[in-house]
């Protein structure tokens, strides 16, 4: 596998939307009181203010309304360090989804309100690509902009391109969100093509399924019992399909309950197949980004190590601590991280 480490002083690109996040209080069901706790989110908007927090320069690319919502998101994110200065303003809305956090047996449950929102109605031409790539290295982007509206599929069919003209590496998340997919192209029609671009690829099983139709028989998405030799196999179907990649990440979440989930992941990069430390998550506190910190720590981590096994450890731990923190954005240090792998999940106080 092609190594990134001479890409860490360069800058990080994501692109997609920030929404505004609405969620019950506690676990509680919507409206059971009066009220919604109000944060920001969205998959690309987290991985840049992960990789932020591990001391990378990161830019956030979007659009947002000229409306005190729309800065609100934006002063959120400079919060964290990240460089807002490519985002456009234009456009009315700002998307929002709701959350009703799960518990037990009772699953966490999502509803968007994204139609027509500033990202949705961009346009590719409404970005400049020179400025967005000037200094950049990498782009990540995911499957859920692709999914809200046929011009989020071609904006990011266009962020592709205009990265590989550069030669900037691009990462992808597939995020299949059934939900969104409703303006008329299924999911595999978009995936297919956009994954052709994509030199590291990071997913679930039900996302390989779901996105690209990529399936190993044996592997139930629903069952909750994951088998190590599937995992081998799907991503070396992957890889087969996909030869522009240089490795897949795929994680592997397996759910007792809606608070308690053991969690994993396994790499391909070609040459080898590993499996991470496997981490049992007895009481999740916020399970929402978990994917997208994985992300970001994956990112991370083919920028800091040679070796790919210290990239997945890297990027399984970081996912592991965000389920102990409240919000999307994964609010943990490089060294807290590091701490995680080198054994110190005691989580006893720091004096």
């Amino acid at each position: 596998m092609a190594t990134y480490t001479d890409k860490a002083k360069k800058r990080i690109v994501t692109l997609g939307e920030i929404m505004l996040r609405l969620k019950s209080p506690g676990y509680e069901r919507f409206f059971q009181s009066p009220m919604l706790e109000a944060t920001f989110g969205g998959g690309e908007a987290n991985v840049a203010v992960s990789l932020a927090n591990y001391g990378y320069e990161a830019s956030f690319v979007s659009a947002l309304p000229a409306n005190p919502i729309g800065q609100a998101a934006i002063n959120e994110l400079r919060k964290y360090g990240v460089d807002t200065s490519r985002v456009i303003r234009q456009g009315s809305r700002v998307g929002i989804y709701y959350l009703e956090g799960g518990a037990n047996q009772r699953a966490s449950n999502v509803v968007y309100d994204r139609s027509d929102s500033s990202i949705a109605t961009a346009k590719a031409s409404d970005f400049d690509w020179d400025s967005i790539y000037d200094g950049a290295g990498w782009l990540h982007i995911t499957g859920i902009t692709p999914a809200v509206s046929a011009q989020g599929a071609e904006l990011s069919l266009k962020a592709m391109e205009e990265a590989k003209k550069r030669g900037v590496v691009v990462s992808m998340d597939l995020n299949y969100r059934k939900k969104l997919w409703q303006y008329g192209k299924t999911a595999q029609e978009v995936m297919k093509e956009l994954v052709k671009f994509v030199d590291v690829i990071i997913a679930n099983e039900e996302d390989c399924q779901k996105s690209l139709g990529v399936e190993v028989e044996g592997i139930e998405v629903e069952s909750g019992e994951l088998s190590l030799d599937h995992y081998r196999k799907l991503t070396d179907k992957m890889l087969e399909l996909y030869p522009g990649a240089s490795c897949i990440a795929v994680t592997m979440r397996e759910s007792h309950s809606a608070d308690h989930n053991d969690w994993s992941a396994v790499v391909n990069d070609r040459k080898t197949f590993h499996h991470s430390k496997k981490y049992p998550i007895k009481h999740i506190i916020d399970r929402v980004g978990g994917g997208d910190s994985f992300s970001g720590g994956l990112i991370c981590g083919l920028l800091s190590y040679e070796d790919i096994r210290d990239s997945l450890e890297f990027a399984v731990a970081a996912s592991c601590l965000k389920h102990s923190v409240l919000g999307d954005f994964n609010l943990v240090s490089r060294k807290e991280v590091e701490g995680l792998m080198g054994g110190d999940g005691s989580g006893r106080v720091q004096r």
